[in-house]
Formats: C-alpha cells, structure tokens, sequence
C-alpha cells in the first residue's frame, strides 16, 4: 500500500509540469490575441497582401479547424477582390499533421488534468492532515520541476531557438512537407520564424507563471517552502543540469545550414538540413 501511495505521489508530481505545459499550448493554439500579435508585429498584411480583416479570417479558420473534425483546411479569402484559397496542397498536407500534434496535446491535457483533480480531490477529502501536507509537498515539486524544465527551455531559446525548432520538426514530423517556400507559400508568409520564436517564449512564460501560482497557493496552505528548498533544491539543480546537458547534446547533432535561396527583403527566412535542397 505504501509502495502505491508514494508511485501515485510521483505520478502527481510528473503529471503537473505536463499539464500545464499542455494547458499553455492549447491556449496559445486557440489564442487569437496571439495570432493578431504576431500579424501586427511582423507586417504579415504588407508580406502577404491580404487586408487585416482577411487575416482575421484566416486566423478564425485556422483555429475552427484545429478544432473541428475536418481531415483538410479549406479556407478561402480575398486578395485584390479575388477570392482564392490560401493554402496549396503541401500547406494542407502539412496542417493536417500540425492538428494531429494539437490533439495529442489535447489529449495529454485531459488525461493528466483528470489525474491530478482526481489525486488532489482524493487528497483534501481523505481528511487527514498527513495527505494534505503531501498535496502540498506535491505541488510544489511539481511546480519546482516545472520551473527548472521552463528554464532550461528559455535558455534553449534565448541561445539556440532554430537548432531547437528543428529538432522539434525532425522528431515531430516523418516527411518534409513543413520545409515552406516564403516566396509562395502564404503558411509561413503567416507565421515567420520570428513568430515562433515569441510563440515559444510566451508558452514558456505561461507554463512558468502556472506553476509560480500553483506553488505560491502551495506555499500558502504549508509555510515550510524554504524547509523543502533546502532539502530537495540539490535534486532541483540535477534535474536542471541534465536539462541542460540533453539540450546541449540535441543541439550538437545536427548542424544548422542557413538558406540564402529562401531570404526575403523582409527578413524572414526559413532553414534546410545539409544536403536537401530548397524547395
């Protein structure tokens, strides 16, 4: 019984930074604020030559359909009066990929979401003062996790975001229909790397943010956080470490190679691996 007690115990813990992890995406995929940002930020009306009211559209199509049932996108817009469909072929190919990795969120958000409340509602109702100091030293771990894991993910992308994003389409993706064209394809005329790069930081931020809050409500119901600093902040500072050296060793494996081909007067540009040609 004990054995099983303190494995649920871990299983809370290790579900907290997946949940809200999980939690921060789904709002960023579902956030229009954050699309209009990056619509504004980076002047994609003047790349694309769509008005802003048609970049609504399209960011209002593009969440419908991640949360639709639909297997393809297709969404029709108007540019210089003619109505056309934004994306070719390869881009919806493509986005039907990008649904599949926004429901296995949604999926790991359920999932982890239906543990936690159950373990916490299982831990506040067994009245007793034991299982709710663990609840508490159980958030608190897992905020502290969650907290170091945002960490060595914001250094990743202060120091190394492309290295990172391309790791994350090689073990993501099993073909290459995410290698865009700027010049012709309105998908990453939408969304340019610089995008992505605020994008990650804004979920980065978000989840951190989470879990300040999960800890500090933590914190407030037990006051001893400086107690359990002291004795588990080693294995927070490990737990960093290896982050950082699983990072490090990621990077190291794959050589960006810039691509001049796909530079546009705006900045923006996309990437290839070695010895693949731009498309």
């Amino acid at each position: 019984m004990r054995i099983l007690s303190i494995g649920a115990r871990w299983l809370f813990i290790l579900c907290l930074p997946i949940l809200l992890l999980s939690a921060s995406l789904g709002w960023a995929v579902n956030s229009h604020w954050l699309y209009e940002y990056g619509f504004q930020k980076y002047d994609v009306s003047q790349t694309t030559g769509l008005a802003e009211v048609e970049l609504e559209t399209a960011a209002t199509g593009l969440i419908s359909y991640f949360n639709s049932d639909d297997e393809d996108i297709t969404l029709t817009v108007v540019k210089d009066g003619e109505p056309f469909e934004l994306f070719n072929e390869r881009e919806v190919a493509h986005l039907r990929d990008v649904k599949d990795l926004i429901w296995l969120d949604y999926r790991f958000l359920l999932v982890t979401l239906i543990y936690t409340l159950g373990y916490a509602g299982v831990s506040l109702f067994w009245r007793r003062g034991r299982y709710w100091r663990r609840l508490g030293w159980g958030v608190v771990s897992g905020s502290g996790i969650t907290l170091a894991l945002m960490l060595a993910l914001g250094l990743g992308i202060l120091l190394g975001f492309d290295q990172l994003f391309w790791q994350f389409h090689v073990i993501s993706f099993t073909n290459e229909l995410w290698q865009l064209d700027p010049t012709r394809d309105y998908l990453i005329m939408l969304f340019p790397r610089d995008f992505w790069y605020d994008a990650a930081t804004f979920c980065a931020l978000a989840t951190a943010g989470l879990a300040l809050i999960l800890g500090g409500i933590a914190r407030h119901q037990k006051s001893s956080l400086t107690l359990y600093l002291k004795q588990r902040g080693g294995l927070m500072i490990k737990v960093f470490i290896i982050c950082l050296l699983l990072a490090a060793c990621s990077w190291r494996q794959v050589p960006m190679q810039y691509n001049p081909d796909a530079v546009r007067s705006t900045g923006n540009f996309w990437w290839k691996p070695p010895g693949v040609n731009p498309i």
